[in-house]
């Protein structure tokens, strides 16, 4: 495996645990607030939106990228 591709999926893992968690997070609260059992519902939120997210960054993250690319050169 290259460095340019090691860089491009350690960015998606480490940004997918960034938004995940914060996304998670605030919609979490604003729908909830900050109620009894608050932290365990985020985390198992946050468990669940990283194993989606991910799948999604690595398979429609290159092609989107590709698409922009093409539109604006």
């Amino acid at each position: 495996m290259n460095m340019q591709l090691k860089r491009k999926i350690a960015f998606a893992l480490s940004m997918g645990v960034v938004t995940t968690g914060i996304i998670s997070f605030v919609l979490i609260a604003l729908n909830l607030g900050f109620v009894q059992g608050f932290v365990l519902t985020w985390l198992k939120s946050w468990g669940m939106a990283y194993l989606i997210v991910i799948p999604a960054i690595l398979l429609i993250g290159p092609r989107l990228q590709a698409k922009i690319e093409q539109i604006i050169h």
